[in-house]
C-alpha cells in the first residue's frame, strides 16, 4: 500500500495542528511530519535556496516536539515525526528526553527526520560550528542514541561530552525511534551508515532515476558497514500532488511521499486536504 504523509509550516495563523492531525487521520494519510527553526536572524546574508526572500512562517513555525505531542494525544495510527529536526541547533541532552517522551506519548509512532541546517547565521547564534555541522550532528545523534539505550547513559565525543547519568523514559521503539537522513549530496549515503536508518531526499529537483541511484548507493554503503539493507526506508520528502510523478517515486524506490501544504487557515487547508485525498489515496 503506498504511503502519503504531509509536511507543514503550521503557525499562529495557520490551521492549528491538532486540528490537522485529526484531519490527516480522518482523511487516510499516513503521517504528519513538521519542520524546525528555533529562531530566525533579523538579518542575514545566506541565500534562501528556493530564491527570492524567505516565506515569513519560517519565522512563526511551532516547535516541533510540542506541536508533535498534540497531534500524537488526538490520534491512534498517524506516524509523527520531524522534517527536519535541526539537532546541531539543540542541547543533545533535552532533545534525547523530548523525541523519548514524544514516542512515549504516541505509543511508538514517533520518527526522527534530522539535518544540520542551512542557514549560518541562526546555527551559529545556537552555537552550532557550522563547517563541521553535520560531524556535529554525527555526534550530538550519537550521544542520543547512548541516551535511549541501557542504564547508566554515557557518552564522550568531541561536541557532546557527559559522565554515567539517567536520561529517561526510554522511547518505545527499540533500539530507538527511526532516524531518518535529510540531504542529497556524497556524504548522505556514508551518514546513513553510520548513524541513520532512512533517507529523506527532497522532491524539488529529484527525478525517479536519481532516486533509484541513491538508494542503490545507501544499500551498499550500509553493506559495506555491515548493516541490513533491507531495514532503509526511503521519504521523498516536499511533495506536490502529482500522482504520477509520485508514483514514479514509490516505483523508483521510495516507501513514502511527504506532501508539502501551504500555511494557510483551516478553511484552505481543509479543502486541499479533502481534494489531495480524492487524487492520491
Amino acid at each position: 500500500m503506498s504511503k502519503f504523509g504531509l509536511t507543514m509550516f503550521v503557525t499562529d495563523e495557520t490551521i492549528d495542528i491538532v486540528t490537522l492531525a485529526r484531519k490527516a487521520e480522518a482523511l487516510g494519510f499516513e503521517s504528519l511530519f513538521v519542520p524546525e527553526h528555533p529562531i530566525i536572524p533579523d538579518k542575514f546574508d545566506t541565500p534562501f535556496a528556493a530564491g527570492g526572500p524567505l516565506p515569513d512562517w519560517y519565522r512563526k513555525t511551532i516547535d516541533p516536539f510540542c506541536g508533535l505531542a498534540a497531534a500524537a494525544a488526538v490520534t491512534t495510527k498517524l506516524r509523527i515525526g520531524t522534517a527536519i529536526c535541526l539537532v546541531p541547533e539543540r542541547d543533545p541532552l533535552l532533545t534525547a528526553k523530548e523525541v523519548a517522551t514524544v514516542d512515549l506519548l504516541s505509543g511508538g509512532r514517533f520518527e526522527f527526520g534530522v539535518g544540520a541546517g542551512w542557514l549560518r547565521e541562526e546555527s551559529e547564534i545556537l552555537g552550532v560550528d557550522f563547517p563541521r555541522r553535520w560531524t556535529q550532528t554525527k555526534d550530538y545523534v550519537l550521544a542520543m542514541k547512548a541516551c535511549w539505550g541501557p542504564h547508566p547513559s554515557e557518552y564522550h565525543g568531541k561536541y557532546a561530552d557527559f559522565p554515567a547519568l539517567w536520561c529517561d523514559p526510554k522511547p518505545v521503539q527499540k533500539p530507538h525511534p527511526p532516524v531518518l537522513m535529510a540531504g542529497e549530496g556524497a556524504g548522505v549515503a556514508r551518514r546513513i551508515a553510520e548513524f541513520g536508518d532512512g533517507w529523506l531526499p527532497r522532491w524539488r529537483g529529484l527525478t525517479p532515476q536519481a532516486l533509484q541511484d541513491g538508494r542503490k548507493r545507501v544499500e551498499d554503503a550500509m553493506r559495506a558497514a555491515g548493516r541490513d539493507p533491507a531495514t532503509l526506508t526511503v521519504s521523498v520528502f516536499g511533495g506536490q500532488p502529482d500522482k504520477e510523478k509520485a508514483r514514479d517515486f514509490l516505483n523508483a524506490g521510495a516507501e513514502r511521499v511527504i506532501l508539502m501544504l501551504p500555511s494557510e487557515d483551516e478553511a484552505k487547508t481543509t479543502a486541499r486536504l479533502e481534494e489531495w485525498a480524492g487524487l492520491l489515496l
